[in-house]
């Protein structure tokens, strides 16, 4: 009896392929470590798909980002220490056990319950591992863009009452939107004048700040 193989199996087949001895000398040479930006290129040009609302290209770029995922995984399985099906079957219990509204019995009546539901359940499971959390700005990823980490960081300091909850009057940003993106290009623009890099200032702060917050936190 002839099984027809599913595009999944067909990928990893390829996959496989392209790094066997006799495969493609690029694919064989790449690791986890040679290969981890080219995840995070791909992430950019699915989000330049989805705002261009060009559906054939965000399915071009959803491959390439599977692409990613799929090497990374017969990277893992050369080294036996899991494969593309063990992280399937992961992300399947992980969404099972936080999403107990659902497949449960929890009640959530609204998405801050979900969301609050979530996040106890996540750090019940990072408990007695080297990912516990023991502070409210544990989590947030090292390398998400400076101004990306800012939000998050502002985020969790007002979850944990760390900061006001609003800005201070005399700090308000301006009615419109559009006149604060105005004023930090021209900050990013006039650091550029002077050699300096906006990003790379931004983040020196933002490690300063989340120092004070977590010695605040500790008090």
């Amino acid at each position: 009896m002839n099984h027809q193989v599913t595009p999944v199996q067909s990928v990893l087949e390829i996959m496989s392929r392209l790094r066997a001895p006799d495969g493609c000398p690029w694919d064989k040479e790449q690791d986890h470590e040679s290969l981890k930006f080219h995840a995070v290129e791909e992430v950019y040009e699915l989000i330049d798909a989805i705002e261009a609302e060009d559906d054939h290209e965000m399915q071009e770029e959803l491959g390439d980002l599977l692409l990613q995922v799929v090497f990374h995984c017969q990277l893992a399985k050369e080294r036996k220490v899991f494969d593309f099906n063990a992280v399937c079957q992961t992300l399947a219990e992980k969404l099972t056990r936080r999403h107990p509204h659902v497949f449960g019995d929890t009640k959530a009546d609204d998405i801050d319950e979900v969301w609050a539901n979530w996040e106890k359940i996540k750090r019940t499971e990072k408990e007695g591992t080297h990912l516990e959390r023991h502070s409210a700005m544990d989590g947030i990823p090292k390398h998400l863009p400076a101004l990306q980490y800012a939000e998050k960081l502002a985020k969790k300091a007002r979850k944990a009452k760390l900061i006001p909850a609003e800005t201070p009057p005399s700090n308000k940003l301006p009615e419109d939107p559009a006149l604060l993106g105005e004023s930090l290009l021209e900050l990013a623009m006039d650091a550029q004048s002077k050699g300096w890099s906006a990003e790379a200032l931004l983040r020196e702060a933002i490690q300063k700040k989340e120092k004070e917050l977590r010695d605040v936190e500790s008090k």
